[in-house]
């Protein structure tokens, strides 16, 4: 009897539907065609057990299963339970009628049980699509596909539990997740608070500046100015997701298997750390089954590089692309794959190799030309794709021993929401077009007009600094989000000032 049961293979962030087709005929023997990794293979064995412990036997037949579609490579335990209930419909064990409308995915464990998967989100996203009246899968997976509206998601314990509910001697209980009030109730559940920060009321400014825009950020100091401590607080000012963007970063997730049991949406803005030892694949994605690197698993949040300089060069010169396109494109010979990847770096690094250079009381005991050798470990086209550079100092012991506590968080981000309203009118005509980091040379061009005055400003500090015509234009992108920040249409003088002080790393004194 042939039968035809329904999966899905994930390709990107996106999934597409499989066919399995079970043909249980006279004969003996077993054999599954479709371009299975070992992985699929080596189903049978699971399946095997999984009968013989809910009391079924796999069929003394000739039994052939076709993955369609063929030319398609199939990978992951997550076709298990697609496979058993073929083998099940084929042999007349469960009643088949229903199979065909309803996406069945998940691993088998060897006594039955169901175990998580990996990319349940937009395998719900491609059910819907293809009208499947529902989808069958682990239990700890079914509040992340039941953020899908109008499809049916039922969560099984068991191979047993799914057998009972196509017989009709069981039920398994749906599960509904009401997709806008679980979003709502998480929004803004920050771990961390500026309240908490004493002092650095300059770098507070700064980030404010970043966050308004969503600039690009480097923090230079010694250790223990405080870096690492204001970047984790990033998140915290920044706008809260949209529904839009947080079903996008949360189908990311889903496909990098990192969601848990008790998570069914992405409700708070990403902050990724990686190690400074982390490959070139693990921080662009990729890999011999591609998955999502860092900087896709940052995506609507915050990529933060601590101890920027010790990072592998290949890996930094990744980043560059991702920042301009903010999408990265992961080419094979058999396949591409683009992943999204846009993302606000923060990356934090010492001054020097000992640390200290610039520290207003240890003496720096780098020998000559290593400072310069030191930054010159990240490049200059890097460098220019970061639109504030900081310079960071210790906290004083007085600032420390305050009291009263510092401005939270929200009232920092009431700023940054009213700033982004303005940059939200002004590219309401530019699809793709959402903050002033954003723009185009020619949006530039248009939107940060500058007057004589501070056209002056600007050439004389072209002509100390040595800027580059990339820095030429983040000064000006800089410049008009610190005048959105006041509400200005204009950019003034004081404004365009400002912008300048955070390109610190371009000066010619930097490093001598």
């Amino acid at each position: 009897m042939l039968v035809k049961t329904y999966g899905s293979a994930i390709i990107g962030v996106n999934a597409v539907t499989v066919t399995v087709e079970v043909n249980v005929c006279s004969g003996v023997g077993f054999s599954m065609v479709g371009l299975p990794d070992n992985a699929v293979k080596e189903s049978t064995q699971r399946i095997t057990s999984a009968f013989e412990q809910s009391g079924y036997k796999v069929p003394g037949k000739r039994i052939i299963i076709n993955l369609a579609p063929a030319d398609l490579k199939k990978e992951g335990t997550a076709y298990d339970l697609t496979i058993a209930m073929g083998i099940l419909g084929g042999n007349g064990d469960i009643n088949a009628e229903d199979l065909d409308k309803y996406v069945i995915m998940g691993e088998l464990g060897l006594d039955g049980s169901l175990r998580p998967i990996k990319g349940v989100l937009p395998i719900a996203i491609e059910a819907r699509r293809q009208k499947c009246k529902g989808i069958i899968i682990p239990a700890a997976n079914a509040r992340e596909a039941a953020i899908v509206n109008n499809l049916e998601v039922y969560g099984a314990n068991s191979l047993k539990e799914v057998i009972a509910f196509f017989n009709g001697t069981g039920s398994i209980q749906q599960t509904v997740v009401d997709t806008r009030a679980e979003f709502a109730n998480s929004l803004n559940n920050y771990e961390f608070d500026f309240a908490d920060v004493k002092g650095q009321e300059s770098i507070k400014r700064a980030l404010e500046i970043a966050a308004a825009g969503s600039h690009n950020v480097i923090l230079v100091g010694p250790p223990g100015s405080g870096k690492t401590m204001l970047a984790k607080r990033m998140p915290s000012i920044l706008p809260p997701l949209t529904l839009g963007e947080s079903l996008e970063t949360t189908q990311i997730y889903s496909v990098a298997g990192k969601m848990r049991k008790e998570d069914s949406l992405i409700s708070i803005r990403p902050f990724r750390s990686p190690h400074h030892t982390v490959s070139d694949a693990g921080l662009c994605g990729g890999g011999s089954n591609p998955q999502p690197g860092e900087i896709s698993l940052a995506h609507n949040g915050v990529l933060f590089l601590d101890e920027l300089p010790e990072f592998k060069r290949t890996a930094l010169e990744v980043l560059r692309q991702p920042m301009e396109e903010r999408r990265i494109t992961i080419s094979r010979a058999k396949m591409t794959i683009e992943y999204p990847a846009s993302f606000m770096l923060v990356a934090a690094m010492n001054p020097c190799p000992c640390g200290y250079y610039n520290h207003p009381t240890i003496e720096c005991t780098c020998p000559p030309g290593s400072v310069r050798k030191y930054m010159n470990k990240v490049s200059g086209p890097l460098m220019d794709r970061i639109d504030l550079h900081i310079e960071v100092t210790p906290v004083p012991v007085t600032d420390l021993g305050k009291t009263q506590p510092s401005e939270s968080s929200a009232a920092v981000r009431e700023r940054v929401l009213a700033a982004r309203a303005i940059q939200t009118e002004r590219f309401k005509n530019n699809p793709g077009v959402h903050c002033n980091a954003q723009m185009t040379s020619k949006l530039t061009r248009q939107h940060c007009v500058l007057t004589d005055e501070c056209r002056n400003i600007m050439e004389q500090a072209m002509d100390r600094l040595g800027l580059s015509a990339r820095a030429y234009d983040r000064i000006l992108r800089v410049s008009r989000t610190i005048a959105d920040l006041e509400a200005s249409p204009d950019i003034k003088p004081h404004h365009l000032q400002e912008a300048i002080t955070y390109r610190s790393l371009d000066r010619d004194s930097w490093g001598r």
